[in-house]
């Protein structure tokens, strides 16, 4: 008998992350990405929002609602935010990743976004995935470029 190969978006990012279920998974990948949003501009923002919508199957559906941001008031602060476009350290990210995320003991923030960054570069255009790697800091960049 074999493994049934994830088709959703957040069931690849708990078993590529060691996360232990879904709903692990989708605390990871919503942290994950408010953190990339933070990194950048609306327009930025809006231009992966679209190309998840056009680019994903009908079971990873939930990477769009992931980017969207669960929590209507931060989605909102962080669209008027003045702040954007916010140049954070590698160890910020792994920091609010830690925090915000809950993180189980056993998987790290590198681990937990490497699986993010995997489903996610799975559903982008190659073009959009360059400039996200244009926008993240040394580390984490190099975790996105591995993922």
């Amino acid at each position: 008998m074999t493994a049934q190969t994830p088709t959703s978006f957040l069931e690849k990012v708990a078993q590529r992350s060691g996360l232990n279920n879904e709903a692990d998974a989708q605390r990871a990948a919503n942290v994950v990405f408010r953190i990339m949003r933070d990194m950048m501009y609306n327009k930025t923002s809006n231009q992966i929002e679209a190309d998840l919508k056009e680019n994903a199957s009908d079971a990873e559906q939930d990477a769009v609602d992931l980017w969207q941001d669960y929590n209507v008031m931060v989605a909102f602060f962080s669209r008027i935010s003045p702040a954007q476009n916010l140049h954070l350290r590698s160890s910020t990210f792994w920091l609010r990743l830690k925090q915000e995320g809950a993180l189980p003991e056993d998987v790290t923030p590198q681990e937990a976004a490497k699986a993010v960054f995997s489903a996610t570069k799975e559903i982008l255009p190659e073009e959009r995935s360059q400039e996200i790697a244009q926008l993240l800091p040394d580390e984490v960049g190099q975790v996105w470029a591995a993922a």
